[in-house]
């Protein structure tokens, strides 16, 4: 472990959040560009259990580092732009763990799509609190902020209808190819 436990607990859930968050990012692109449906599957867990270590992350922040004492942990939210940052992604987590359920899907529509479009803000805000956390060494941080960029730019609509039409015409050809070769 660690002289402070305390620090290495928030810092592993931390990371484990972030990890799964840019996970369950990755399962739409992948999808696109490989054609392979049932990675699809994963987006929610994988989004829910980054949650639950967000969720842990700042319990142990509130709870075990400051005690649940609100005007330390709002001056403390109020000294370090990283905190605020990050309680800003957890804000904006919040809704989208409570309404994850087929029910509040239904419930809630087309809203609910709109709604949990908030994760395009979330993880990189996430990945913002990560980077400024860091005391010294952010090259971690910066490689998971360039890969959540690249998955957030996979997802635009131009680059998505590419992917979508070369795999198409590659499905094309190689059925042609398998004709060709019956014949």
């Amino acid at each position: 472990m660690t002289a402070n436990p305390i620090q290495y607990l928030t810092q592993r859930t931390g990371y484990a959040a972030i990890i799964l968050l840019a996970l369950s990012l990755t399962c739409t692109p992948v999808s696109v560009v490989s054609g392979w449906k049932r990675v699809l599957a994963l987006r929610r867990p994988l989004g829910l259990y980054g949650f639950l270590y967000v969720a842990l992350h700042m319990l142990i922040f509130v709870a075990l580092d400051f005690g649940l004492n609100i005007s330390l942990i709002l001056q403390e939210v109020a000294e370090k732009r990283y905190i605020l940052v990050g309680t800003t992604a957890f804000l904006l987590l919040l809704p989208l763990a409570i309404t994850s359920t087929n029910g509040w899907k239904r419930r809630l529509g087309r809203s609910w799509k709109r709604l949990h479009r908030l994760v395009y803000l979330a993880v990189p805000l996430a990945v913002v609190h990560y980077a400024w956390a860091q005391k010294s060494d952010i090259r971690q941080p910066l490689l998971l902020g360039i890969f959540v960029a690249l998955l957030l730019i996979l997802r635009l609509p131009a680059l998505r209808r590419r992917f979508e039409t070369q795999r198409a015409q590659r499905s094309m050809s190689n059925r042609q190819v398998a004709r060709d070769l019956e014949v």
